[in-house]
């Protein structure tokens, strides 16, 4: 059975303090629908970019994004054999991400090792033979040195693996009305890296899960929230931390937990206070409520992509000079952008 070490110190408890204060803030703030959209979506592309680069795969964000927007519909989600390996990746994982966040929106998603082999099988469909995507490894592996390509790291037996994730996921569940959940997520995290239990798609499969049990502590900006963006800052930082150097079956007693959970709540502090500034303020009061109106702007856009007056005048019964005001409203909030003069003037949704 899993009994992990740690020491709640004064730093990782402040830490903890402070994320559950900036959730709560979060979580009391109101935002329209659409504009939590469009939030959502450049959260996600954050997240594929930063967890996909993390693995070394080297699209910058702005291509992540292109691929995000124009993938072609007539490519199956199962069949991306006509994408390069870097665009699979990242198709690969915009998709988990979306369905567990489907899932989360209906009901709770508990911890199991079947979801687990769900996802890893969706962020490695196409990237891997098929009997080894959505399965627990069955061959030996090793950790390298990304960059001397020198062994670092013997992962646990392949006969072992199912055992070790069958004790983390009892451990998880039993202990979550015992322990913090930020704790608990924590735990998750590092354990799974350790055990390494899949032979592609560990680190991913790892942060997605993790954000499962993220959303299960009651953080409802889990849609706005990609946490793999702060250890792609520092990527030697976040393997160094998280992971383990020698044999597994030299270390499993020695693992102390600690200095990770403060690394790993330090990430989800710097991400929060991201969000929050990301966040634009359209409170509840008349100056900054969204109106009906405004909205039609915004969904209008959002289908077609821009919106020029003469769009919006067939869209609603207002004055010249009204529209004008409605427009430079959702300007003031920065919401949407002017482009071009004139005539030729039309309007888009704000760049994040």
């Amino acid at each position: 059975m899993l009994n992990p070490r740690y020491t709640i110190t004064d730093r990782l408890l402040a830490k903890i303090k402070r994320i559950n204060t900036l959730v709560n803030e979060l979580n009391n703030r109101r935002f329209p629908h659409v504009v939590l959209v469009e939030l959502e979506k450049t959260a996600r592309a954050v997240s594929t970019y930063a967890s996909t680069s993390i693995e070394g795969n080297p699209l910058p964000l702005t291509e992540v994004k292109k691929i995000l927007k124009t993938k072609p519909a007539h490519i199956n989600k199962f069949d991306t054999s006509v994408l390069r390996d870097s665009e699979r990746e990242v198709l690969n994982y915009n998709q988990a991400l979306q369905n567990l966040n489907e899932k989360l929106e209906k009901a709770k998603v508990r911890l199991s090792l079947e979801l687990m082999l769900k996802i890893q099988k969706q962020v490695t469909v196409g990237l891997l033979p098929k009997f080894e995507s959505g399965k627990l490894m069955e061959q030996p592996v090793v950790v390298n040195d990304p960059r001397t390509r020198k062994v670092i790291y013997l992962p646990p037996d392949a006969k072992d693996i199912k055992t070790l994730i069958e004790d983390l996921v009892e451990f998880i569940n039993d202990n979550r009305n015992k322990i913090d959940p930020l704790i608990l997520a924590g735990i998750f995290h590092k354990q799974m890296v350790i055990i390494h239990p899949f032979m592609d798609g560990n680190g991913r499969t790892t942060r997605l899960t993790t954000k499962v049990l993220l959303a299960e502590m009651g953080l409802n900006t889990f849609n706005l929230f990609s946490f793999e963006n702060y250890y792609n800052k520092n990527v030697t930082k976040y393997f160094q931390t998280v992971g383990e150097f020698g044999n597994y079956y030299e270390l499993v007693d020695k693992t102390d937990f600690t200095s990770w959970l403060e690394y790993f709540t330090e990430g989800i502090i710097d991400e929060l206070l991201r969000v929050q500034k990301l966040l634009p303020e359209v409170g509840i009061s008349p100056e900054t409520k969204l109106q009906p109106h405004h909205l039609k702007i915004l969904r209008f856009i959002k289908e077609k992509g821009f919106i020029a007056d003469r769009d919006y005048a067939k869209l609603i019964e207002r004055a010249k000079a009204t529209r004008a005001l409605d427009f430079k409203k959702l300007i003031d909030l920065g919401l949407i952008d002017r482009k071009g003069k004139g005539k030729a003037t039309y309007y888009v949704l704000k760049e994040r």
